[in-house]
């Protein structure tokens, strides 16, 4: 609940403070007095958007802070969920700077508005005579018969498989696509993969066919010029061997005379022994070199399939042949995996139905049976509410799509007068009769509900005399179970009150401000008195204030 309010330099308000205890508290004030200021800076401190037009004073910062006691309502998993410091005194700080900017705190945590505005829902349900409409909501209405069903706990469980069940169907779209991607160049693909394949192809053979194809097709220019090598190096009287091997013996004969000689002698050794084993590898490749013609047309046939494939794929080499082999291969097995991955993700998504059924069913059945409490209560609070023939009937519609709570469609009959038949609640309805029809409504989910405070802005417009007594008596057993505040302009309900305040306008330094002040029991019946008398107040006024007040 909330146990106090500050606000500074927010429209008319310059500074306030206020405490809050349990049970109900009504608010009174003439019109134009600030009670919707107080409600706007409530809604600042949950998350509502603010601007400029906000600062009473443009120059310096508004500034909304309230406190609120949370450690009966199990919000220690919003906490962790959002990373915040879980106090059982929640302190919220909203705070608008002169440039426009705000800023939003959770126990001094800087925070976005969509957390404060979650956190909110679980702190405050502020309902003014403008939003009895929402009763004609869907999302509204099924709010409603959960509450009494118990149902949320099913239906959180329901949202998350729901939500993994739309990922999963989102996720399966997106296969199909890319398999019907696939399967288009399928056939192109597997053609070139084919084509690559039965051209065994192999890292670097290119350079060692080329170099081939060459010796081959050379064959008799190299047989003729390693032949014509040999001879020159086996010339009887002049080959190459034959004239080393006679400056050999000239320095050897002189080798002894100085280190000169026997170094060139030696390095003569050297280059005849280099130059005979030339010679005996110079024979052994003559010995290599012959014509293979079928040989040649093999190697330049493989050449002309690599060159023409290079040529095809736009590469250079036979490695990225290879690499084009390796993603076409790829993409020919990923037919394979993406059938049997969507095979695995229709297998989730059947299995996720199956238990969005049993949930759904689950659901549905406590719907069913929560329906005839709900309406036999909204009776019973409507009969207190002059409303004695006023009738529900709410029809529940199992429909075959997954809806975000359930597989239900709803709908909520009324009929207000006896023998009328049922309608449509927001079309058959009055203003007046919403109104009271949400207080019903209000009054029974705060015996099911958690929510630790509701405030009513002017629920009670339209009414008065008896059915004012009685929405005051309803609010007061509603107090019972949560934090209650009323804003009302009827005697009636602000008689029934545990505590009283007033909002009023002052004039301070030539400026009209708000403010709010807690009235002692001397003060509530003269505020009474002026509510059923106006400014001149009777003793007969007084007399029923005081009756009233007790």
């Amino acid at each position: 609940m909330i146990i106090s309010l500050s606000i500074e330099n927010f429209a008319l308000i310059e500074k306030l403070s206020v405490k809050f205890t349990d049970g109900f508290s009504v608010i009174t004030g003439e019109t134009g007095a600030g009670k919707s200021i107080l409600l706007g800076a409530l809604g600042l401190v949950l998350g509502k958007r603010a601007d400029l037009t906000s600062l009473k004073n443009k120059s310096e910062k508004c500034i909304i802070e309230a406190y609120f006691q949370i450690k009966n309502y199990n919000l220690k998993p919003f906490f962790e969920a959002n990373d915040l410091d879980y106090e059982e005194e929640t302190i919220i700080r909203r705070e608008i700077l002169p440039s426009g900017k705000s800023r939003a705190f959770i126990n001094d945590t800087p925070v976005n508005l969509s957390e404060l505005q979650e956190l909110s829902n679980y702190l405050i349900d502020i309902h003014s005579q403008h939003q009895t409409q929402e009763l004609s909501d869907d999302v509204v209405q099924f709010q409603i018969i959960d509450s009494v069903a118990s149902n949320f706990d099913l239906i959180i469980e329901y949202s998350a498989k729901l939500k993994e069940h739309k990922k999963h169907k989102s996720e399966l779209k997106s296969k199909n696509e890319l398999l019907q991607s696939v399967l288009k160049a399928q056939d192109y693909n597997t053609f070139l993969l084919e084509e690559l394949l039965s051209a065994n192809l192999k890292s670097g053979e290119q350079e060692e066919f080329e170099i081939q194809f060459e010796k081959l097709n050379n064959v008799e220019f190299i047989k003729e010029n390693l032949t014509k090598s040999l001879s020159i190096a086996n010339e009887e009287q002049f080959g190459v061997l034959q004239n080393l091997n006679e400056i050999k013996l000239s320095f050897q004969k002189i080798a002894g005379f100085s280190a000169e000689y026997n170094t060139l002698h030696e390095r003569i050794s050297s280059v005849l022994i280099e130059f005979d084993d030339i010679e005996k590898e110079l024979n052994q490749l003559l010995e290599t070199v012959f014509s293979n013609p079928d040989e040649l047309q093999l190697i330049n046939e493989k050449l002309q399939l690599i060159y023409a494939l290079q040529k095809k794929h736009q590469v250079n080499s036979v490695d990225e042949l290879l690499q084009i082999q390796n993603d076409l291969d790829n993409k020919v097995v990923s037919v394979t995996t993406l059938e049997s991955e969507i095979n695995s993700i229709e297998k989730q998504i059947s299995e996720l139905e199956n238990q969005l059924n049993d949930l759904a069913i689950e659901i549905h059945k406590n719907r069913v049976e929560a329906v005839p409490i709900l309406t036999y209560k909204l009776a019973l609070i409507l009969e207190q509410l002059g409303m004695g023939n006023a009738r529900f009937n709410i029809e529940l519609i199992a429909k075959e799509e997954f809806y975000s709570n359930g597989k239900d469609e709803i709908q909520f009959l009324f009929s207000a007068n006896k023998g009328s038949d049922f309608g449509l609640l927001k079309k058959v309805a009055s203003g007046g009769e919403m109104s009271r029809i949400m207080l019903a409504v209000k009054s029974v989910l705060s015996q099911y509900s958690k929510l630790p405070s509701i405030i009513f802005d002017e629920i009670d417009t339209g009414v008065s005399g008896e059915i004012a007594h009685k929405m005051g008596e309803i609010m007061k057993e509603m107090s019972q179970n949560m934090q209650v505040f009323a804003i009302t302009h009827l005697p009636q309900i602000a008689g029934k009150g545990k505590d009283h305040f007033k909002v009023f306008k002052v004039i301070k330094d030539n400026q009209t401000q708000s403010e709010l002040k807690l009235l002692t029991n001397d003060e509530r019946v003269i505020e009474i008195a002026q509510m059923l008398s106006g400014s001149t107040i009777s003793d007969s006024a007084l007399n029923h204030a005081k009756e009233l007040l007790n």
